[in-house]
Order: structure tokens, then sequence, then C-alpha cells
């Protein structure tokens, strides 16, 4: 699978941005989805993954209750809506993908990554 994600751009705190990842192939609702993001001079962590069905969701304790992880399995699509942004958000966000197997929560390898898009939080 082949992911391209978009809707990065600058934002200021406590602002808003919706990201979007498409994906390629006709097998998209058999793949969890997820998103990473990687900081200036940071790791790269985990932010949030929904199910292949988009039953279940799992976010990282930093973004709960402001970030949300969705799907359009008809678009082939995953979107992670960001509300009230810090600036701490500010990040290359990643489109990750594999193949639905094991618990999002024990899930610690995703096979698939697309490009980053660029979220920058200002203050």
């Amino acid at each position: 699978v082949q992911l391209q994600a978009s809707g990065g751009g600058l934002v200021q705190v406590g602002g808003s941005l919706r990201l979007s990842c498409a994906a390629s192939g006709r097998t998209f609702s058999s793949y969890d989805m997820g998103w990473f993001r990687q900081a200036p001079g940071k790791e790269r962590e985990f932010v949030a993954a929904i199910t292949s069905s988009g039953r279940s969701t799992y976010y990282t304790d930093s973004v709960k209750g402001r970030f949300t992880i969705s799907r359009d399995n008809a678009k082939n699509s995953v979107f992670l809506q960001m509300n009230s942004l810090r600036p701490e958000d500010t990040a290359v966000y990643y489109c990750v993908a594999d193949v639905a197997s094991i618990a999002l929560a024990t899930r610690r390898v995703w096979n698939y990554w697309g490009q980053g898009t660029l979220v920058t939080v200002s203050s």
C-alpha cells in the first residue's frame, strides 16, 4: 500500500488542522492505520491509530481529548483532526499502515509509511 499525507501547515496556538492520508490499493479496509510524528531534534513518536474497521482507536496520552483519528474505507482515506494545538505539537506527521493482525496498543511495527506533512504551531 502507498500512502500520501496532506493537510499540514502553519497554525496558531489553540487552532485546528485536519490531516488526510490517501492510500492506494483495493485492500485498504484490511489495514490498520495510524499517525506518527517527529519533532525537530526528537525521536519519532506514535500519535494515534485506528483499526481496519474503524471501530477502535488508540492515542498517545498527550493528544487524548484534542486529536481524533477517523477513516473512510470507501475513499481509502484516514484523517487526523487536531484541535487545541500547542507549540509542542509542531512536527512532521507521518501516515502509517499495516495489515490488521494484532491489538493496536501492542503494535510496535508499522510496515508502510507515507511521506510526512509538516505541522507548525506558532505562539
